[in-house]
């Protein structure tokens, strides 16, 4: 097939799902997967889209309300130029590239023309330090490096034969000793591939955020991330011409998901506002000024949102999503009373594209985070026997019926693959519950879950609860050593404004604990204080379950206070 043909198949998916995108019975009965042989999305889709094309692909707002706005067609224009002049810095197929930049124009550029030149792209996020980018440069055997001009100095300790190159902000001037992005804005503005691209060559290496362990390597093709967003596409309901708002970090797989991926295969959209601290009244105002008809964000913004006056947003979007972590019930239920609106949870890794998902139109199930996405043949296994068909188990994907949105294994570690890959399926390594209905309920990591007195205890489950209750902010509960249980729930809060740490709220914390859980549920002990998070902002549990296995003489103990 060649590339007009892989172009028209592209297209016949997308618009099937466009077509059926409050038909979820149709969409996942007849949808199948393009598999092109060969296949570049920034050239075949991509600049296909925008040749003539006027409307806007990327809007940026500033916190100091300063904006830019980029159609399809100076979009496809200066990925050219950047990738011809990339080429002429020695970039070259197949070669690897560290982009560490913010929510800024260039890092779109640059995302567009590696994919021209089908070189490796490794998202790295500013938050990263020399230690962090010493373990990307080496293990991931980075050619190149493309980063904001105030980020080079974390570079002078990390070794390495790699050009280096620096995005300056206007009217600043180059950095010594890095080559200026600013000189791709010269460059020929016709770009010609100088080969093709065939559907699993690399384009882009991930490192995992590692909640729990050293960093996993996860590699995806020219299809599998490009392709499978079709599926965020369908989950989040993006139309062609819709306004997207994704709150997400450059660096991480979110942000490829629903920044770059999910609405330009929709030819919707990008709307970025920037914030050094984020102010829900100010978000809302730059959201109504730019007519955003979709929003997703982090459970943490949500969060930080309900908190705010909903009611100063006058245009709710159509859509509204969740993704990163589970969401509680408590704030859906908000937003659904201040918006009308109901957020809708979705199930993804950095490994996939949205695996589970409710889906627009659907009903929602309080909890639920919805039903297998098209093209998705979910399965749960039983963690004893390792046998599909169980009503809880680990959420897996069925390798007979592979989707093209899963990654090719963890590059450079071919057993930790073989591990997650083990027995025809893929394994997510989180368990889940399904009804009769088929809609799956995120029950936990499987090395989160643990045993009380016998009984299964689902930390999401008790964080949720504690949720509920207005003094807290954020929550998360792990094992404490107890003689008698074996291990009892134990809580780490951080509190809301206006609520002070002390035995007078961990009692009244126990208390609503007593009246929303089961007995076998309780949580027995609380420390208040801030969560340890990775830099992608999710919570570290390892830290917090070994700092309970260590003790603390912070906590406060339920039979104490009672």
């Amino acid at each position: 097939m060649d590339a007009r043909g892989a172009t028209q198949e592209f297209r016949a998916a997308r618009d099937f799902l466009l077509e059926h995108r409050e038909d979820y019975a149709t969409a996942c009965r007849e949808f199948s997967w393009p598999r092109p042989e060969r296949f570049n999305w920034a050239l075949d889709w991509f600049d296909v889209i925008a040749e003539g094309n006027g409307a806007t692909a990327l809007h940026i707002v500033e916190e100091d309300g300063s904006e830019i706005t980029l159609s399809y067609a100076e979009m496809s224009l200066r990925s050219d130029q950047v990738a011809n002049w990339l080429r002429a810095q020695g970039v070259r197929a197949g070669d690897r590239v560290v982009v560490m930049l913010g929510n800024q124009q260039e890092l779109w550029m640059t995302a567009l023309a590696a994919m021209k030149l089908r070189a490796v792209v490794i998202p790295a996020t500013p938050l990263l330090g020399p230690a962090d980018l010493r373990d990307r440069i080496e293990r991931g055997r980075a050619r190149h490096v493309i980063v904001r001009a105030g980020d080079t100095a974390k570079f002078a300790d990390v070794p390495g034969e790699y050009t280096r190159i620096a995005v300056s902000p206007p009217g600043t001037g180059p950095v010594p000793g890095w080559l200026d992005f600013d000189g791709a804005f010269g460059a020929e503005a016709r770009f010609e591939p100088d080969g093709e691209t065939l559907a699993d060559d690399p384009l882009m290496l991930y490192f995992t955020s590692g909640t729990t362990a050293r960093p996993k390597l996860v590699e995806h093709t020219h299809v599998s991330y490009p392709v499978g967003h079709l599926a965020t596409m369908y989950w989040i309901g993006l139309k062609p011409g819709d306004v997207h708002l994704n709150i997400s970090s450059p660096g991480w797989a979110k942000h490829a998901w629903s920044n770059l991926f999910a609405p330009w295969n929709a030819e919707a959209t990008v709307f970025i506002h920037n914030y050094t601290r984020f102010d829900a009244a100010r978000l809302m105002a730059a959201m109504d000024a730019a007519g955003v008809t979709s929003f997703c964000a982090p459970p943490t913004v949500w969060r930080m949102l309900i908190q705010a006056d909903l009611s100063a947003l006058k245009s709710p979007p159509r859509e509204v999503v969740a993704a990163g972590e589970p969401l509680n019930p408590e704030v859906i239920e908000t937003v659904r009373r201040q918006w009308g609106r109901v957020i809708r949870d979705g199930f993804g890794q950095t490994e996939t594209a949205v695996q589970v998902a409710n889906t627009p139109g659907q009903l929602l199930k309080t909890g639920s985070m919805g039903r297998p996405s098209p093209g998705y043949r979910v399965e749960l296994l039983d963690p004893v026997t390792g046998e599909h068909g169980a009503a809880e188990g680990e959420i897996a994907l069925d390798l007979s019926a592979r989707p093209v949105g899963l990654m090719t294994g963890y590059h450079g570690d071919p057993e930790r693959t073989a591990e997650a890959m083990a027995g025809g399926y893929y394994r997510t390594g989180d368990i889940g519950s399904r009804d009769e209905d088929g809609y799956i309920t995120y029950v936990g990591r499987a090395d989160d879950v643990f045993k009380a007195s016998d009984y299964k205890i689902s930390p999401f489950e008790l964080e949720s609860a504690l949720l509920e209750h207005e003094a807290v902010a954020e929550a998360a509960v792990v094992p404490a050593p107890d003689p008698v249980r074996l291990a009892v729930p134990k809580a780490y809060i951080v509190l809301a404004a206006g609520w002070e740490p002390g035995p007078d709220t961990a009692k009244v914390l126990f208390e609503h604990s007593r009246a929303v859980l089961a007995p076998y549920k309780r949580v027995r002990r609380i420390e208040f204080g801030e969560l340890p998070k990775t830099v992608s902002g999710k919570i570290r549990r390892i830290e917090l379950r070994e700092a309970t296995a260590a003790g603390s003489t912070a906590e406060y103990d339920e039979g104490d206070l009672r």
